[in-house]
């Protein structure tokens, strides 16, 4: 969908449909209010009302979109509130339609902006590449109506059509089927990224991950007939004064568990495993077009888990980079092996942070649900960085302990560490876990596997499967951490 800003009296706009927001037990213009005295409709949090006004406004249709109380207004229900208007704009099959951006106290023209451009776009998303027979009908034109400040709305909106270009990447991959996107496709799509923003692509394939010894990511994939990748992307390497950052990816393109296999009932869904190498790759695409002052490296550890004659096993022992043992006791805990690896080899850029998202355990969607990503640190300063991030985009993060009783758990019988300890505290382990192989190096975990897939929608401009989650986290903290 194309994007554009202007400034313009609603009334006065030639759109078939022309959306205006409005807060609840608040007075619209005299000449709004004319069009729906005789409704119901009185700006309740995404409450809507259709007016065909004929000859009192230039628009054949206009679309009253409750935002709610003012003293409850924020960003994310102006996301929530424009996605379900985009939504109605192609369910009535409008080529272009314009929307007023609203006015709030403690919210500049440019956030406001930024956020109703990112519900518009993402609230329109649908995954329909597999479909070959569908009549498929999508909005064409949206225009930003402005009173005043365009040019703030204009950065606005640009800064939200770039956030949400990654966001689509990231859902693009997770939804795309385990037949199709296999570790080197990630290491393809690194690539590509890498040459539209001149950015520093290193993808790892078999022979460079045996002779480096990265054990963790080859004894994750080696019963697979596809082998794994381990993909480095260095962004503005001129910015090093400001510290590095390492985003780091879990990047499972499927998961059967392995020799410890995975019930069959919803093992389809295990394509979405490399959620996390998907919001950093996202992540990557959107630094690049924002062109941020900044020195990232991102990383993507990729390996498919299968069983075959050549699958490890619940027993064996494998060496990783950094040269600790790693004990596997389930072959379905593949995840943090793999980011074991990676985790290590980020300590060579001396990082001033490391930040990895993983759809790493079950056990964090029983204590989080479908609404927050559990998060675990060393560095209580870079926690509250990454959850303030969480905050300003609505990808919220929850923070649980990292106490040493927690490292104890995970401490090995035969090997360094233990690839689980069990189901009591199973998230908080998993990041124990980790924690063995960051170096001390200030590092947050984001264990995203309640909310990098969904079946339930729990908003507007989050579809059904993949939500490509954190990817607008991490452009948030990478904007505050260039600012």
């Amino acid at each position: 969908m194309h994007i554009s800003v202007v400034s313009g009296d609603p009334l006065q706009h030639t759109a078939s449909l022309v959306v205006v927001f409005g807060f609840e037990g608040e007075a619209l213009p005299a000449a709004i209010t004319a069009l729906i005295e005789a409704s119901d409709w009185s700006g309740g949090y995404r409450k809507t009302l259709l007016v065909y006004p004929r000859e009192a406004a230039q628009a054949r249709r206009l679309l009253f979109v409750g935002l709610g109380k003012r003293a409850q207004f924020t960003s994310d229900r102006l996301r929530e509130a424009a996605a379900g208007a985009a939504q109605q704009a192609r369910d009535l099959k409008v080529e272009r339609f314009a929307a007023t951006l609203p006015q709030a106290d403690g919210l500049s023209t440019f956030n406001l902006s930024h956020a109703l451009v990112e519900g518009i776009l993402l609230g329109s998303y649908r995954f329909i590449e597999y479909k070959t027979d569908a009549d498929v009908f999508e909005v064409g034109e949206c225009e930003v109506l402005t009173g005043s400040d365009s040019e703030a709305a204009e950065q606005g909106a640009a800064l939200g059509q770039a956030i949400v270009n990654g966001v689509v990447l990231a859902r693009n991959l997770a939804n795309r089927p385990g037949n199709i996107v296999v570790p080197a496709t990630l290491g393809i799509v690194a690539q590509e990224i890498g040459a539209r923003y001149g950015m520093d692509v290193t993808v790892y394939g078999l022979e460079e991950l045996t002779a480096g010894g990265f054990g963790g990511i080859l004894g994750v994939g080696q019963g697979s007939a596809n082998p794994p990748r381990f993909i480095t992307m260095e962004y503005g390497s001129e910015h090093k004064a400001k510290g590095t950052v390492c985003l780091v990816g879990k990047g499972i393109t499927f998961d059967s568990g392995g020799i410890s296999i995975k019930p069959a009932d919803g093992m389809e869904n295990m394509k979405m495993d490399m959620g996390g190498a998907a919001a950093v790759l996202g992540a990557m695409e959107a630094l690049g077009a924002l062109g941020l002052a900044v020195h990232v490296v991102g990383m993507v550890a990729s390996a498919e888990n299968m069983l075959s004659s050549t699958a490890y096993r619940p027993g064996d022992i494998l060496k990783t980079l950094s040269g600790k043992t790693i004990e596997v006791l389930n072959t379905d805990a593949e995840g943090r092996i793999v980011l074991a690896d990676a985790l290590y080899y980020a300590q060579r850029y001396q990082p001033a942070a490391i930040i990895d998202l993983a759809t790493l355990t079950g056990a964090i969607m029983v204590a989080l649900g479908p609404h927050a990503m559990g998060l675990l640190s060393n560095n209580d300063d870079l926690a509250r960085r990454v959850i303030e991030a969480g905050e300003a985009t609505g990808e919220r993060a929850w923070q649980l302990p990292l106490w040493d009783s927690y490292r104890d758990m995970v401490k090995g019988d035969y090997g360094d560490v233990k690839n689980t300890a069990g189901r009591a505290g199973g998230a908080i382990t998993a990041g124990a876990f980790l924690d063995a192989f960051v170096g001390g190096f200030p590092w947050v975990h984001l264990d995203i596997a309640g909310v990098a897939w969904t079946d339930s929608k729990p908003r507007a401009y989050t579809p059904k499967g993949a939500t490509g989650v954190g990817v607008r986290l991490l452009v948030q903290l990478l904007r505050d951490w260039a600012a």
